[in-house]
């Protein structure tokens, strides 16, 4: 499993480590977490860790999902 390198400054719940390194991995959508693990995402985008952006996902439709990137 890859490892990011994540500073002992930001002392993360087991919930926010195991989305992090999901994010380290490459994009991931929301989708994509486990309902479990979803809560983690805002306390990661306060820390700093992780962004949100939309993405298109059907060229034909005008229909955008979330996803979750590294800053």
């Amino acid at each position: 499993m890859y490892r990011c390198n994540l500073s002992d400054e930001h002392d993360l719940s087991p919930a926010e480590r195991r989305v992090y390194e999901m994010v380290c991995q490459g994009d991931v959508s929301c989708r994509d977490v486990p309902r479990m693990d979803s809560g983690a995402i805002p306390n990661l985008i306060n820390k700093g860790l992780v962004e949100v952006y939309k993405r298109q996902v059907s060229p034909s439709r005008d229909l955008r999902h979330k996803y979750l990137r590294r800053v």
